[in-house]
C-alpha cells in the first residue's frame, strides 16, 4: 500500500483539497488571511498602477509580485476565487516536488562516475513524509508565500549534484520571492567541484536579469528596499528567542502582547525584550556564518574521498541545508509559523534519497509541524490572550527547534555514519571510521503520522475592489514576513 504511487498520488491531492478546504471555506480569515494582502496589492498594481516596489519600498523581494500576479488570472477581485487560484497554483508546485521525490535517487546521482551508485531503487519514503508534513502543518503549509518557495527548494536540493547551475538558479529565483533560500546557496557552493561557475556566476546573472527588469521599470530605488524592512521589527510573539518573556507573559503584567500595525505582526514588549531583538539582529548573520563555516570544514576534512562519495556529497548538501535553515529560525527576531516549512524540503530530500540517520530528525520536524498547527492557526487566540496550554505547547517547539540545530551541527562534526571509500594511496578497505547507529539502519520513518510586510496603502477615493486589509479583524491576523 505504502509503496503504491495510486496511493501515493491519491493521499497527495486528499491533502491538499482538506488544506484549501480549511483555508477557503473554514477558517479563511485565520488561515489564509495573508492572501487577503496578496490580492489587494495585485489589485492597486493592475487597476491603479500602484505597483509593489515599482511604485515604493515593499516588504518581499520583487520576485513575490510573479505568484501574486499569477492567482490573479481569473480576473476576479472578491470572493474566494483569488484563494482558491492560489491552492491550485500551490498544489501544481507541490506535485512537481512530489514527482522529483519520488525519482530522487536518479535525479541526485552526481554527474561523471566518480559519484555514481549501481542499484538505486525508488522509495515513496520521502514523499509520504512530504505528505504528512503538509497536513501537520496546517493551511498555513498552502495560504503563504513560502507555500510556492518550499517546492522550489526540493528541486533544486535534489538536483544540485547533477545539475548545480539548474539548482543555483532555481534558489536564486526562490530568494527573489522571499530571501531565505538564498541562504542554502552556501550549502551547495560548498558541495561542488567548480562553485564560481556552477553557482556564483548562474546566482549573478539571475540576480543582473533580476535587478536589471527593475530599473527598466522605473523601480531602482526600491529594489532592495525588502533588506531594511525588517530593521524596525520588535520581537514577534511566536519567535524562538520570544519564548521567556511568552512564558513569563502567562502569570505576570510586565509583558504585553500587542499588535504591530503597520505590519499586522504580534510582538511581545517588556523587560530585555528590545536589547534581545538587537542582539537576534546580529546573531542572525553570525550564525549563518558560523553554519558556512562548519560547512567548508566538513568539506575540508573529507577531503579527496568526498568526491568519490555520493553519499556524503548528498549529506552534505541536505544536511547543510537543513542546519542553514533552522538557523535562520532560531537566530531570528521574527517567528512566523510559516517559516516551519522551510524545514521540509531538506528532509524530505534526505529521505528520498535514503540517506542514513535521518529517523530521528524526520519524526522531530514532523512533530514540530504539529506543534506548530496547534499555535497557528487553531490556538492563536489562545496565545494572544497567554493561554497557558497553548503557550506551553509553543515553547515547546521552540526548544525542539533549538534541539535540531544542536544535534544537525553535531551530526556534521562527527565521522560519516557510512564507510567512506579509501583516499588516494591508501591501502583497499583503509576508509574512515564510522558511527552508524540505530537510527542510521533505516533512514527515514516509513510513513509519518500524520499580516505581513507593511500595511498595504489604501486605495484611492472612489476606487472600487476588494477590501482592505483595515477593514478585516486585526485581532485574527497573523504576519506573512
Amino acid at each position: 500500500m505504502l509503496r503504491s504511487l495510486t496511493a501515493v498520488w491519491v493521499a497527495f491531492l486528499a491533502v491538499h483539497a482538506w488544506l484549501a478546504y480549511v483555508g477557503v471555506v473554514l477558517i479563511p480569515q485565520k488561515a489564509f488571511w495573508d492572501l487577503e494582502l496578496y490580492r489587494y496589492w495585485m489589485w492597486l498594481g493592475v487597476h491603479e498602477g500602484q505597483w509593489p516596489v515599482l511604485s515604493g519600498d515593499w516588504v518581499y523581494p520583487v520576485g513575490a509580485i510573479g505568484p501574486m500576479l499569477a492567482a490573479a488570472a481569473t480576473g476576479q477581485w472578491t470572493g474566494p476565487a483569488y484563494a482558491v487560484t492560489w491552492s491550485v497554483l500551490v498544489t501544481a508546485l507541490d506535485a512537481a516536488a512530489l514527482g522529483v521525490l519520488l525519482h530522487a535517487p536518479r535525479l541526485a546521482r552526481p554527474a561523471g562516475t566518480g559519484g555514481r551508485r549501481p542499484h538505486e531503487p525508488r522509495t515513496t519514503t520521502g514523499a509520504w513524509w512530504w505528505i504528512g508534513f503538509l497536513a501537520l502543518l496546517g493551511p498555513i503549509a498552502m495560504g503563504r508565500l513560502d507555500a510556492v518557495v518550499a517546492p522550489l527548494v526540493v528541486v533544486a536540493l535534489a538536483v544540485t549534484l547533477r545539475h548545480p547551475r539548474v539548482s543555483s538558479v532555481l534558489l536564486t529565483v526562490a530568494a527573489w520571492i522571499k530571501v531565505a533560500p538564498g541562504a542554502l546557496l552556501l550549502a551547495v557552493v560548498v558541495a561542488v567541484r567548480r562553485p564560481w561557475r556552477d553557482v556564483v556566476l548562474p546566482a549573478a546573472v539571475v540576480s543582473v536579469v533580476v535587478v536589471g527588469a527593475v530599473l527598466a521599470l522605473g523601480g531602482g530605488a526600491h529594489v532592495a528596499s525588502f533588506l531594511g524592512e525588517q530593521e524596525d521589527r520588535g520581537l514577534q510573539i511566536e519567535a524562538v528567542g520570544a519564548t521567556p518573556w511568552v512564558l513569563v507573559g502567562v502569570f505576570s503584567d510586565t509583558v504585553r502582547r500587542h499588535l504591530n500595525e503597520p505590519i499586522v505582526t504580534w510582538e511581545v514588549s517588556g523587560p530585555g525584550t528590545a536589547g534581545a531583538a538587537d542582539a537576534l539582529g546580529a546573531l542572525f548573520f553570525v550564525g549563518l556564518a558560523a553554519c558556512a563555516a562548519l560547512l567548508w570544514w566538513r568539506r575540508r576534512h573529507l577531503g579527496d574521498r568526498f568526491w568519490e562519495d555520493a553519499v556524503a556529497q548528498r549529506e552534505l548538501v541536505v544536511r547543510g541545508a537543513l542546519l542553514l535553515v533552522l538557523a535562520t529560525i532560531v537566530f531570528n527576531k521574527v517567528g512566523s509559523p510559516q517559516y516551519v516549512g522551510w524545514l521540509a524540503p531538506p528532509v524530505a530530500v534526505a529521505l528520498a534519497l535514503r540517506l542514513p540517520g535521518w529517523r530521528t530528525t524526520a519524526w522531530t520536524v514532523a512533530g514540530v509541524a504539529a506543534a506548530t498547527q496547534v499555535v497557528f492557526p487553531w490556538g492563536y487566540d489562545q496565545i494572544l490572550g497567554g493561554g497557558l496550554l497553548v503557550t506551553a505547547v509553543l515553547a515547546a517547539r521552540n526548544v525542539a527547534l533549538v534541539v535540531l540545530l544542536v544535534t544537525t551541527a553535531r551530526a556534521l562534526l562527527r565521522p560519516p555514519a557510512h564507510d567512506l571509500p579509501p583516499a588516494a594511496g591508501d591501502a583497499p578497505g583503509a576508509g574512515a571510521p564510522t558511527t552508524a547507529d540505530a537510527t542510521a539502519a533505516t533512514g527515514g520513518p516509513s510513513a509519518p503520522t500524520g499580516g505581513s510586510g507593511e500595511l498595504a496603502t489604501p486605495a484611492p477615493a472612489g476606487a472600487t475592489g476588494p477590501r482592505t486589509p483595515q477593514t478585516a479583524p486585526l485581532h485574527e491576523a497573523s504576519d506573512a514576513v
